[in-house]
């Protein structure tokens, strides 16, 4: 399977609490629900189809918690997000719960490389992460991401936990999809492409102008 990481940003990067003001306030943040007044149809249609790609999910513990009590008891059988999250295998690496009553459910346990490493050799299609910051930065750190899809909101927040930080391992990326909701939500959608290349322009003498 392919792991693929769907995440929701504002413009300067942050993840934290995108859908409500009660859902994450660690580090005293405060701006919770940012997401909320830019949702449409053309992002529920788009959720639907990454939705539909999955075979598996792998959610940090945090936002297993958020989605354990939220989507069971959406149970119309023909909602394209809750049948999905609730039929199909989740796999969560921790090292605290204990017997999680959200089926079907599996706890990793192990060393988290050689875990997910052993989902992704697994016939399938997709290994999807949806938020899971802490998580999605460790298997970053480990190169294991293989597709990026930022969801990239019209508001800056300059506060809360950010998706990519301070020594995160350079990655290339190879541009696939991009487009634009009706709010102004734009949707990139990334492979990682190995480790970046770099260049220096130089002034050319004659020209005047810059060249690579």
């Amino acid at each position: 399977m392919r792991l693929t990481l769907t995440t929701f940003i504002s413009v300067d990067g942050v993840m934290q609490a995108p859908g409500g003001p009660e859902e994450d306030r660690s580090g005293g943040f405060e701006q919770g629900g940012w997401l909320v007044p830019h949702f449409d149809d053309d992002m529920g249609e788009f959720m639907a189809g990454v939705m539909a790609e999955a075979d598996a999910f792998l959610l940090g513990r945090r936002t297993y918690d958020i989605f354990a009590a939220a989507w069971p008891t959406v149970t119309d059988p023909h909602d394209p997000i809750a049948s999905r999250l609730n039929g199909l295998p989740k796999y969560v690496p921790s090292r605290s719960l204990e017997d999680p009553a959200w089926a079907p459910t599996t706890v990793l346990r192990g060393d988290l490389v050689e875990e997910v490493q052993a989902l992704k050799r697994r016939p399938g299609r997709e290994l999807q992460v949806h938020g899971s910051g802490a998580l999605a930065r460790s298997l970053m750190q480990h190169d294991l991401i293989d597709v990026y899809r930022l969801l990239t909101f019209p508001v800056i927040l300059g506060d809360g936990r950010k998706l990519f930080e301070h020594g995160a391992l350079p990655t290339a990326l190879r541009l696939q999809q991009t487009r634009t909701t009706s709010k102004g939500t734009t949707i990139s959608i990334y492979e990682s492409a190995g480790r970046p290349t770099y260049g220096e322009f130089e002034l050319a003498a004659e020209s005047g102008g810059a060249q690579p």
